[in-house]
C-alpha cells in the first residue's frame, strides 16, 4: 500500500526531529514535493535539508518554488536568501527583508524563526551563511 503525502511528510519531519541526517531526508521530502508540488511547506523543509546537505543550488531552485507558492512564509524567504548567500547571487536583502517584516509581525513566527536557526546551527556549527543572516535578521 501506498503511504499517503501526509504520513510521508509527518514522519519525516519526525525523523528529522529525532536528529536524522539531511542527506536520508532529501528523498523522502523530494517524493512529497513530486506527488504534491503545491505544498509549500514540503518545498521549504527541501531547501532547508538541501541546505544542511551543502547543495546550495538545489536549494535554491526548492526555495524559490516555496516563495512562488507561498510569498508570505519567512521560512521560505529565509532558506531563499541562503541558498543566494551561498551560491553568490545577487538581490538576496529583499527577501531578508520581508522576512524580518513577516516575523515583526508575527510572535509565533518570531519563535519558530529562532528555532529554526538554533536547530540549524546546532546540525552544523560553521555554517557562515546562516550566523549571517542571523545577525541581518535581528539589525
Amino acid at each position: 500500500m501506498a503511504q499517503t503525502v501526509e504520513f510521508l511528510f509527518d514522519t519525516g519531519l519526525e525523523r528529522y526531529k529525532a536528529g536524522e541526517a539531511a542527506e536520508t531526508l532529501i528523498p523522502v521530502f523530494k517524493e512529497v514535493c513530486d506527488r504534491s508540488p503545491e505544498i509549500s511547506s514540503a518545498w521549504i523543509c527541501l531547501s532547508w535539508l538541501y541546505l544542511l546537505d551543502n547543495k546550495p543550488k538545489l536549494a535554491a531552485k526548492a526555495a524559490r518554488r516555496a516563495v512562488k507558492l507561498n510569498p508570505q512564509d519567512p521560512q521560505a524567504r529565509i532558506n531563499l536568501a541562503m541558498s543566494m548567500l551561498e551560491i553568490g547571487e545577487k538581490g538576496l536583502r529583499q527577501h531578508i527583508d520581508v522576512a524580518k517584516q513577516l516575523i515583526f509581525v508575527n510572535e509565533e513566527w518570531d519563535k519558530e524563526i529562532k528555532d529554526s536557526i538554533a536547530d540549524g546551527l546546532s546540525r552544523k556549527p560553521d555554517w557562515q551563511s546562516l550566523q549571517k543572516v542571523k545577525t541581518w535578521l535581528s539589525e
